[in-house]
């Protein structure tokens, strides 16, 4: 069935909401998913937090268009397919992950390319980001390498300290 005008207006003003609060955007061809695999996608993105939207091109494009975002409008317009766009508001790096995984398990699902602080970025790029560790990854790896230096130095510390309790013992005796 049709949408009605005011349904369209509805849609493209939660479209240009949700372009506004994401920090990245994955897009993605969903064309050769079955239902059940979608919806598999769909949960498992939505219990990380992040949200998968299936939206008409001309839709999103209006909705780009009313936020000032042309350039990347025209981006979005050469690419064919059926899309989806898969929303990161806390992160930026964990939805391409998500994505990159399940294109690996279902041959089905493509991905288009992504949008990473309103620029636009090729499938080449999405699936370098999703290379990266994620915002936790790091800061363990951080906090790891902090941690270092100062636990080598209690222990340094420690082994002085027993060494002048040994002497101190011996010469006790």
């Amino acid at each position: 069935m049709a949408k009605t005008k005011q349904q369209k207006q509805e849609i493209i003003k939660d479209l240009s909401e949700k372009l506004q609060k994401q920090n990245s955007m994955v897009l993605v061809d969903f064309s050769g998913l079955n239902v059940e695999l979608l919806f598999k996608l769909k949960n498992e993105l939505k219990q990380s937090g992040f949200l998968l939207k299936i939206v008409k091109k001309t839709l999103l494009e209006k909705a780009l268009s009313t936020r000032g975002k042309k350039a990347l409008s025209e981006k979005i317009a050469q690419i064919k397919g059926q899309l989806a766009l898969v929303f990161g508001f806390k992160d930026e790096v964990i939805p391409a992950k998500i994505c990159r995984a399940f294109a690996e398990k279902n041959e089905q699902l493509k991905i288009l390319g992504g949008v990473l602080e309103d620029d636009f970025l090729t499938k080449e790029r999405v699936l370098e980001l999703a290379a990266i560790p994620s915002k936790a990854e790091l800061l363990t790896r951080l906090l790891g390498s902090l941690q270092g230096p100062v636990n080598n130095f209690v222990y340094l510390l420690q082994g002085n300290i027993k060494g002048l309790l040994t002497v101190l013992l011996k010469a006790k005796q």
